[in-house]
């Protein structure tokens, strides 16, 4: 095996500071944006890129250039350099790296810095389905779209640490839009959301932020059975007015059914008594009847008195009668024969149709003058 030989390096400005590197191992240089990635249109912007302590050259390269975009040469060793944008267009938009020299050789390059440029676009608009007032542990989607055709749209969180997301656009009805699905929310944090629209073949050129839009977090419903002392539950009292109205419903429906059941109950009865009237009235009838055929009977047994007292007409009188006919002026005189049988039946009888002759009956000829 053949052995590595491995320089070590040592760097001070004074005896008791000094910095040893290690050839071949030099630290990769990290690079940021002050105040940060994206950048409105026409503002500053400030690039930082930090390596060794034993830099002497920093250089700073955008991704589609040629040559390196910057290059700054350290009149003393520093660990860290800035480069300046005084002015931020479409054209110094993009992805940065950075690298340094020092006399063993070059640093790896940093980790890409995407600049980014906003206001390029109108904005797009900003919405929380279904509602931007989210219960504490809750979920809520944010939409974000425009008419603009944008192939991508990009969700950020207001904060100290800016956060952000990226979803390509889906297209319906002349719209594109995205849905950004957020939660679980809860009160210890901000939320505040603005959106982003892009191109994708250029994806560090933005459009105008959208609208804010801020998501109110609720405290859940506490239990009915531990509420705080002096405070009267907004859903205790909703039970409450569901339990009376329930109760109120109840005694109305079987108010009607009680009354209901009344006037059948006083139909029926009508009924009952309209069907026992004709029963008494055919009573008071034959009652009337009755006695109304004992009067008949009554006035036929004196009428038949009268006709026998003048079937037993003493004959003195006949002859007196018959003496004093002729003197007297022709009358007319009318005989009837009644039957003194049938003065003695009951008028309510109907009349029968015997088969053999009826046996002979005593006649009472009365005379019936006309004066």
């Amino acid at each position: 095996m053949i052995p590595t030989l491995m320089a070590l390096l040592c760097f001070g400005q004074s005896v008791g500071l000094r910095i040893c590197v290690q050839a071949g191992t030099l630290l990769k240089p990290t690079v940021w944006a002050e105040p940060g990635p994206v950048t409105p249109w026409g503002s500053s912007v400030t690039i930082w890129c930090q390596g060794a302590l034993g830099a002497e050259e920093y250089r700073l390269d955008k991704e589609g250039s040629p040559a390196p975009w910057f290059k700054q040469k350290t009149l003393e060793p520093r660990d860290k350099v800035k480069f300046s944008i005084t002015r931020m267009t479409e054209k110094t938009a993009g992805k940065y790296r950075c690298d340094y020299h020092t006399p063993t050789g070059l640093s790896e390059p940093s980790d890409p810095l995407e600049l980014v440029v906003t206001g390029v676009y109108s904005k797009p608009s900003l919405s929380a389905l279904p509602s931007p007032v989210v219960t504490s542990g809750g979920n809520v989607t944010l939409q974000c779209g425009s008419g603009q055709g944008f192939g991508r749209f990009v969700l950020t969180k207001e904060g100290e640490h800016r956060l952000s997301w990226t979803l390509d656009s889906q297209h319906a009805r002349g719209q594109s839009q995205a849905l950004f699905p957020v939660g679980p929310v809860t009160p210890s944090h901000r939320w505040m959301f603005r959106c982003y629209g892009s191109y994708r073949n250029s994806p560090q050129e933005w459009s105008q932020p959208s609208d804010i839009v801020k998501l109110l977090v609720s405290e859940p419903p506490r239990n009915l059975s531990t509420p705080l002392p002096g405070h009267i539950s907004t859903a205790g009292l909703q039970k409450h007015q569901k339990v009376l109205i329930g109760v109120s419903v109840t005694f109305t429906l079987l108010c009607f059914l009680l009354f209901f059941l009344f006037l059948l109950k006083h139909q029926n009865k009508c009924s009952k008594s309209g069907a026992s009237d004709p029963e008494a009235k055919t009573r008071e009838l034959q009652k009337s009847f009755s006695s109304t055929t004992d009067v008949q009977e009554q006035n036929q047994c004196n009428c038949g008195g009268d006709a026998s007292v003048i079937h037993f007409q003493p004959e003195e009188d006949k002859e007196m009668n018959s003496q004093d006919a002729p003197s007297e002026d022709p009358q007319d005189v009318t005989y009837a024969q009644l039957s003194h049988m049938t003065l003695k039946r009951e008028i309510s009888a109907p009349p029968s149709f015997p088969l053999e002759d009826p046996p002979d009956e005593p006649n009472v000829y009365a005379a019936l003058a006309i004066h």
